[in-house]
């Protein structure tokens, strides 16, 4: 067995074990948990166990934050579904950005850099708008959609809220430390980078959400996929004008 293939077999079984472990937990769907098992499964061949421990603590705060005020979103209708548990299409939809660059580190090395700041990006832009969402719906007082500033009721698409906004950073911040401490992204300009492009995504979310999501019916996970890659997008274009100046 080659070191590559071995380096799925053990993400393979290792993920095997922990869900079985962990599946009565309430943080995932059935659906849920056999998607973050294939996930953890490429991610652990790809970026070995610091990719796999990124991803799995973005999951777990990601679930986690969801259950804040749930009984205070709930009687106002505005709550996830499934009292925040994750199905598959959350899964893919939070991820499927960050899943195509870890495999582009594994195909492309030579680009590794640029590929490990958006796969970075990636995630820190949907913890920063999980937070903000969550936390926004829940404590944000007065909530005003973002391309108007007009007042709108908590958990209208595109509306944002001065918590909510503050909590979006703070999971950007959050989620590029956890980068950083995992040796995923290495400098200070990378933290930077990585932080803004997190955040910046996150507005830009809520500006699809505002003026696009409903006129194109596009669905919450299709506007997370966008997110991501727009927060990837962004990281890498601005690590390259960074080498060049």
């Amino acid at each position: 067995m080659d070191l590559i293939t071995n380096q799925f077999f053990i993400g393979f079984c290792l993920n095997f074990i922990l869900i079985f472990i962990f599946f009565k937990i309430p943080l995932m769907t059935k659906g849920g948990w056999i998607s973050a098992g294939i996930l953890g499964t490429i991610l652990w061949g790809c970026l070995s166990w610091q990719g796999w421990m990124s991803v799995v603590i973005y999951l777990i705060f990601g679930s986690l934050v969801t259950k804040i005020g749930l009984k205070f979103k709930k009687e106002r209708g505005i709550a996830e579904k499934r009292g925040g548990r994750r199905g598959p299409e959350n899964v893919w939809g939070s991820a499927a950005t960050g899943l195509f660059l870890a495999i582009m580190i594994k195909l492309n090395p030579a680009n590794v850099l640029f590929f490990k700041i958006g796969f970075a990006a990636s995630f820190a832009a949907k913890l920063a708008d999980t937070f903000g969402s969550e936390i926004g719906k829940r404590f944000g007082k007065d909530t005003y959609l973002i391309t108007s500033l007009k007042k709108v009721k908590r958990g209208t698409e595109g509306g944002i809220s001065l918590e909510g906004t503050l909590s979006s950073v703070l999971g950007s911040i959050f989620m590029t430390f956890i980068m950083f401490g995992l040796s995923i992204i290495s400098t200070k300009s990378h933290f930077v980078i990585v932080v803004v492009s997190g955040f910046l995504a996150t507005l830009s979310e809520s500006i699809i959400g505002a003026k696009f999501q409903n006129k194109y019916k596009l669905s919450n996970e299709m506007v997370n996929a966008i997110q991501t890659s727009i927060a990837s997008v962004f990281a890498i274009f601005s690590l390259i004008f960074l080498s060049y100046f």
